[in-house]
């Protein structure tokens, strides 16, 4: 049990809570109740945390901790924490000195976003019962008494918030309802509890967040606390429900809603065979009338090539059809010249932006996946209405490519994709320094002719003009083999024709030439070529947690992603290991040893496992965006990332949709 570890609730429309097993909160997105406004955006942190106490006869006791300026942890909960499970939610055990031992519960209610917290006597440890006479009496009629304080804010999950004189303490009290609102433009928090409160206003200084720290963000930040909530545990469960504007009836019970949600939930995440597949659901959230894809927890919204890209593995490979067909469906509305969205920002009036080359191609794969795992359930989950209304979509995207579309994306007269301008990157590697693309990667990219050719092949296969998208696939074919291939490095150019200089190349050792081999329904290079590929990137790029984006050999080579932000930019794409890229590396791994069992049984032994291993070592199903190129390859970036866990899940399902063709 590492008390740094990060666990996460998300409740299906983009709020969640989420923190530290050992109770400090280390980024500023950690929150007890962040609630998203304009689903799934608009995200407001409105509970920080809370502070709890424990008072028995022999004494006061913490629960909780928080860090504080200059470097002060207070007050000293986190050292009498036993034991921790996120399964099915997150729970806490304390174990005070006189032997009482306190289980705490947080549930996170999924499409309401309530909060459920808990706190109930547990029986002591068998060796504590038997030494402690002062624990042994605390079950038997002696008051437990527990106080609980939380800290308000009121302000948007990427700020920071600091002591000021609009902040209201005012509280309505009504018995076992008490609501407070800070700020008129935000939601009322509203506490429905079974315990007493007690007004007692109080600012609290100076929190400190140290992950913001290490990444060079404000790092300090005041919450308000009205007051406190108090129970007597030897009565019973004390139980606290937290929600943003939701009011919960008349005469409301806190104990019977408690436990009608905690039945609830426990029969929602019932259906999910597994603690990865719980843990896939996170990042599915309301969006409109349908359904996306959060790209990461805390911070990211829901990003088209990320929501495409982890949609096979979250949905499609766990047999959510249904869900991964919402998804489409909604993502199909928001089309333009062409293009899907490469991301919605956070506040829902802005326009989306559709400044990405890969985000429509990705949209087309699933697609196809998406007919394939219905087509394996045998059922009608896509209906004949839907399925017109994503091959439009499909069509309306392969005839803007091929005609021209924004930022330059258009065929050339070799057929393959070319996309690029200056100031703008396209591909998934993105990163800016200082304003000026890390790399821009303008002209050809080897990934793009990847999906291009996908996407065109299965045109051939679903569209009424098949023969016009065939022909058209199989020049694209043709030219990639004549283009792409590093004779002198046996390896693929990362960009041809780059800067749109023609037969200027770009021969970066990158993973994403795997993408020509592994990761999509098709391979375009086949033979022993794509072996040659394959090995070299096994040996260069190759880490137990992902695919450098850079070999060691370049002279941009960044060994470790820290620093300000403009450090961590610089090293996003040059150096940094990316999980995600494990999928395709492992499916290209497996095809050119003829996707034979033994091969699948070794690439999972050699490649899976050690993911797997890192996350039950953590205790929580989750992966997280990047990770250092260098040893022990400390995790980095966003810790939840929706790709990094789809990956993960479509390689190691017997459902994953990769009907290879045989060149």
């Amino acid at each position: 049990m590492n008390p740094e570890t990060e666990w996460l609730e998300s409740d299906g429309l983009g709020g969640f809570a989420s923190g530290t097993v050992g109770g400090p909160r280390t980024r500023r997105y950690h929150a007890l109740l962040c609630a998203a406004l304009t689903p799934p955006t608009g995200r407001c942190v409105l509970v920080n945390g809370f502070d709890a106490f424990v008072e028995t006869d022999s004494g006061r006791f913490s629960l909780s901790s928080q860090r504080y300026l200059p470097d002060v942890t207070h007050p000293d909960g986190a050292s009498r924490l036993v034991e921790w499970s996120g399964e099915p939610w997150p729970t806490w055990t304390f174990a005070l000195e006189d032997g009482t031992r306190i289980v705490q519960e947080l549930v996170v209610e999924h499409g309401t976003g309530s909060v459920l917290l808990a706190w109930r006597l547990a029986p002591p440890a068998t060796a504590r019962r038997k030494a402690s006479r002062k624990g042994r009496r605390a079950h038997e009629g002696f008051p437990v008494r527990l106080f609980v304080r939380p800290f308000l804010s009121g302000r948007d999950f990427h700020a920071s918030h600091r002591e000021n004189p609009l902040f209201r303490f005012d509280a309505t009290s009504d018995g076992p309802s008490v609501e407070w609102r800070p700020y008129d433009a935000l939601p009322a928090v509203r506490c429905l509890h079974n315990g007493a409160y007690r007004h007692d206003p109080q600012w609290y200084r100076s929190f400190r967040y140290e992950e913001e720290r290490a990444r060079g963000f404000d790092s300090i930040e005041d919450c308000g606390s009205p007051g406190d909530l108090v129970f007597e545990l030897s009565h019973g469960e004390a139980v606290c429900l937290l929600a943003a504007g939701r009011t919960f009836g008349a005469k409301p019970s806190a104990a019977r809603l408690a436990a009608s949600l905690r039945t609830e939930e426990t029969a929602r995440r019932a259906q999910f065979a597994t603690p990865l597949e719980r843990a896939a659901d996170q990042f599915v959230v309301a969006r409109g009338a349908g359904r996306t894809i959060l790209a990461g927890y805390p911070w990211f919204a829901d990003w088209g090539r990320d929501t495409f890209i982890a949609l096979r593995g979250l949905c499609l490979s766990t047999g959510r059809v249904d869900v991964a067909r919402s998804v489409l469906l909604e993502w199909s509305g928001s089309i333009s010249q062409g293009m899907v969205p490469n991301r919605f920002p956070e506040r829902g009036e802005a326009a989306p932006e559709y400044n990405s080359v890969d985000a429509s191609l990705w949209f087309v794969v699933a697609v196809e996946e998406l007919f394939a795992a219905a087509a394996r359930a045998r059922q009608r989950v896509v209906s004949a209405s839907d399925e017109k209304r994503l091959l439009a979509a499909v069509r309306q995207i392969l005839e803007a490519h091929v005609k021209g579309t924004r930022f330059g994306i258009k065929i050339d007269e070799d057929e393959l994709l070319a996309a690029g301008e200056p100031g703008q990157q396209l591909t998934w590697m993105d990163a800016r320094v200082d304003g000026r693309a890390s790399t821009p990667r303008i002209g050809k990219p080897v990934e793009i002719q990847a999906l291009w050719y996908n996407a065109l092949a299965f045109a051939a296969s679903a569209l009424k003009d098949a023969a016009h998208w065939k022909s058209r696939a199989a020049d694209v074919h043709d030219s990639f083999a004549e283009r792409f291939w590093n004779e002198k490095e046996e390896c693929l150019f990362d960009v041809v024709d780059v800067d749109h200089v023609k037969g200027a190349t770009d021969a970066s050792f990158r993973p994403n030439q795997i993408l020509a081999i592994g990761g999509l329904p098709r391979p375009l290079l086949t033979g022993p070529r794509a072996r040659k590929v394959v090995d070299a990137v096994e040996q260069r790029l190759l880490t137990p947690l992902g695919l450098r984006t850079l070999s060691l050999e370049d002279s941009r080579y960044r060994p470790r992603y820290e620093g300000a932000p403009a450090e961590r930019d610089a090293a996003y794409h040059q150096g940094s290991a990316w999980p995600w890229l494990l999928g395709p590396f492992v499916d290209a791994w497996v095809g050119v040893r003829g996707s034979a069992p033994s091969a699948r049984r070794e690439a999972r032994r050699r490649f899976v496992q050690p993911l797997l291993d890192r996350m039950a070592e953590r205790g929580v199903m989750h992966l997280c965006e990047l990770t250092d190129g260098e040893p022990p390859h400390l995790w980095r970036g966003c810790p939840f990332q929706a790709w990094s866990l789809g990956e993960l899940l479509r390689v190691t399902s017997g459902a994953a949709a990769t009907a290879r063709a045989a060149g």
